[in-house]
């Protein structure tokens, strides 16, 4: 399975994306030559190059009629997930995206038609860890 990151996904993203889908070729498209190419190219292309998945964070090609249309054309699978800006949302969008894409690419390699999938990310609203005072708080009986 041959899978394309479209050029908003973070250059950071690469290297573990890779390192996670070991056995399947991960291109971005600024290694390729394509940066800058326009949307509604890139999905013919992607489907002319064999690509089968494309990866984006521009949930926004869904409400342009013409990038819609392309998308659909192409059958590629279509993997979007929200970023927010700031290392913060790199942090968020990578824990998201290697914590789905493994089992994402596995499902979709069964598929016999396109799909489309939605990362639906880590909540920034959401406290994800604990911080206590051992002083006030012992772990455990044997702390003392």
């Amino acid at each position: 399975m041959k899978l394309l990151l479209d050029e908003d996904v973070p250059v950071p993203l690469i290297k573990l994306v890779r390192h996670i889908l070991k056995g399947y070729v991960v291109d971005h498209i600024n290694e390729i030559g394509w940066k800058g190419k326009s949307d509604v190219n890139l999905y013919k292309d992607a489907r002319m190059r064999g690509y089968d998945v494309v990866i984006t964070n521009n949930i926004r090609q869904l409400n342009d009629p013409d990038e819609c249309d392309a998308i659909k054309k192409s059958r590629r699978h279509l993997v979007l997930y929200n970023m927010d800006s700031g290392l913060q949302g790199l942090a968020l969008a990578s824990g998201a995206i290697c914590a789905a894409i493994r089992p994402v690419v596995e499902d979709l390699a069964t598929r016999d038609r396109q799909h489309l999938v939605r990362i639906t990310g880590l909540a920034a609203s959401k406290k994800r860890y604990a911080i206590s005072d051992p002083a006030q708080d012992p772990p455990s009986a044997y702390w003392r």
